[in-house]
């Protein structure tokens, strides 16, 4: 089947197959287990056809691979590759290895960009894989650093990279660290978004702008790489 899927069965019943080239912001409140929900996205598609490449600012690289590696995948076989931006901050002098590419900081956009340049040529061009994810995680981590504009443009140039690919982004933003008007500028560059907020103690998810109208809100539970779903 082409396009994609989130691998969470009662919203890829609704959505049907996700249209290659597609970008979404995944936007929540801090604590919501993002970082976890990306995951597991990408842990339940990934097949021989399918490549993910997986920028993280706010973790090592080898401590997201042992997520990957923990729940049971074959590292030596996934075509997964990591951006690690944080290893270099810590001064540690980490070398890069087949599934991770160093870059100094999250402020370093020229040195992101390309590591996540040389997974794509590496994912495509050379193993032939057929489908890839570029998830980003997170763009709140990067805007730290950097202002608007600047990350607007590197964003622009990989969400377009994404569409010529017809590959899947994911982009992770923590919805209470922006202004409204940040939040308005960097939806110009995304399809929908996988909305999360808060429900009592528990969280809730939907799907904005890949279909007609919006999923219903579910809640939901993260137990391993199964995201168990709970209509509200």
């Amino acid at each position: 089947m082409s396009g994609y899927s989130l691998g969470i069965k009662e919203l890829d019943e609704l959505l049907g197959s996700i249209r290659e080239g597609t970008n979404l912001m995944m936007i929540g409140p801090p604590m919501s287990r993002k970082d976890d929900l990306l995951d597991a996205i990408v842990f339940n598609t990934q097949n021989s056809d399918d490549s993910a490449i997986i920028v993280s600012t706010r973790e090592p690289g080898e401590r997201v691979l042992s997520w990957f590696e923990d729940k049971g995948l074959d590292i030596s076989e996934a075509n997964i590759g990591i951006v690690d931006c944080v290893t270099k901050t810590l001064g540690l002098g980490a070398a890069d290895t087949t599934h991770i590419k160093r870059a100094s900081s999250p402020v370093d956009l020229t040195g992101i960009g390309v590591k996540i340049s040389q997974f794509f040529e590496e994912m495509l061009v050379k193993k032939q894989k057929k489908k890839i994810h570029l998830c980003i995680n997170s763009l709140s981590t990067i805007l730290m650093y950097s202002n608007i504009q600047t990350v607007f443009r590197f964003l622009h140039v990989f969400t377009g990279r994404v569409k010529a690919a017809n590959g899947f982004g994911l982009y992770v933003v923590e919805d209470e660290m922006h202004d409204a008007q940040t939040i308005a500028t960097l939806k110009q560059l995304f399809d929908g978004m996988i909305e999360i907020k808060a429900v009592g103690d528990s969280y809730a998810m939907r799907v904005v702008g890949l279909t007609s109208k919006p999923t219903p809100w579910f809640e939901y539970s993260i137990e391993g790489t199964d995201i168990s779903l709970h209509k509200i």
